[in-house]
């Protein structure tokens, strides 16, 4: 069996989840982890992989045939995403949904110059989620989409909150409220804002002689992530973050309430519950790198999301063994 040869793009929780998944897929190989700490102080499960800077990327551009990008949306990927799609095929997580179509241009434009495949918001909201809203959706028009996260940690907010002067760690957990998650199940059809939806609970580490103030009113504030919300910020020590918020549990549902007569009224619902965020969103990611080189390979190029590809690409088995198996 040729292996695809994969490139992991940062080494936090996520690119970790990501080597995890990839030694379960027999088909793909881990080649080499980029960072932009000392390489030479990061230890990989994999030893047959290597460590180098980001900086040495274009050096082993020929080793590799996709690199799956595991920064933040905040500010990692708006510039990791274009300069590595200029090297590679990627696929990336970025899920600031506001400034999706944005980045998908961006993209694009990168990676159709430089003859690639990037596969962006690749996860599972976006991703798997956004495919079942477009499922959803399609079968019954005449209805709405939900959409409920938690209680589970979002990767990308924390890394947003760790962004902020004055923060040395943080967690953040989305937390549905459960009488609007009712109101949806039992049919009624609830018109809801985005405050109505969720509470977001922020877990803080100040650097010593921080203005909590000031970071408080920073995380309140910060458009796309928390300014939507009610927001509860909780500033606690380093060794309570460690005790009590170390599990990256997550989850969520995904609901469409929609009718095909007046008399016949049809919830499809499709929830998670994830023990670890960043292994299962690493584990998405792996498949979509499957099919970015499937895609490479016959020829494509420039950026696609999750609704271009064709599920028979993500599955490590052929046609006839999914139709046998699966259909």
């Amino acid at each position: 069996m040729t292996k695809i040869r994969i490139g992991i793009v940062g080494y936090g929780n996520l690119g970790k989840g990501v080597e995890l998944a990839i030694a379960r897929n027999p088909d793909l190989e881990l080649v080499v982890v980029f960072t932009r700490r000392d390489p030479n102080q990061i230890k990989l499960v994999t030893k047959s992989a290597t460590v180098k800077s980001v900086d040495d990327a274009a050096a082993v551009q020929s080793a590799i045939d996709v690199a799956i990008l595991c920064g933040g949306s905040a500010t990692d990927l708006p510039r990791q995403g274009p300069a590595f799609a200029a090297l590679f095929n990627t696929v990336d997580s970025f899920d600031t949904h506001a400034k999706i179509a944005k980045y998908f241009t961006h993209m694009d434009n990168v990676a159709k110059e430089n003859n690639h495949i990037s596969i962006i918001s690749v996860g599972w909201d976006p991703g798997m989620f956004s495919l079942n809203r477009l499922y959803a959706e399609s079968i019954l028009p005449d209805g709405n989409n939900y959409t409920f996260w938690g209680r589970g940690v979002s990767q990308g907010h924390s890394d947003a909150i760790r962004r902020i002067a004055g923060v040395k760690n943080a967690i953040q957990y989305t937390v549905p409220i459960e009488n609007a998650l009712a109101a949806v199940r039992s049919g009624a059809n609830p018109k809801l804002t985005t405050r109505e939806k969720h509470i977001r609970e922020c877990y803080v580490v100040p650097e010593a002689g921080a203005d909590l103030k000031k970071i408080e009113m920073a995380i309140k504030n910060m458009p796309d992530y928390f300014a939507d919300y009610d927001t509860v910020v909780n500033f606690i020590s380093d060794d309570e973050l460690k005790l009590n918020h170390s599990k990256m549990n997550h989850g969520g549902f995904m609901l469409h309430s929609g009718s095909t007569s007046p008399l016949n009224q049809h919830i499809i619902e499709y929830s998670l519950k994830l023990d670890s965020n960043s292994e299962f969103t690493g584990s998405v990611l792996v498949c979509y790198a499957r099919a970015a080189y499937r895609l490479a390979q016959s020829g494509e190029k420039g950026a696609r999301t999750v609704f271009d590809i064709p599920p028979g690409l993500l599955s490590i088995k052929n046609g006839e063994e999914l139709r046998a198996e699966l259909l």
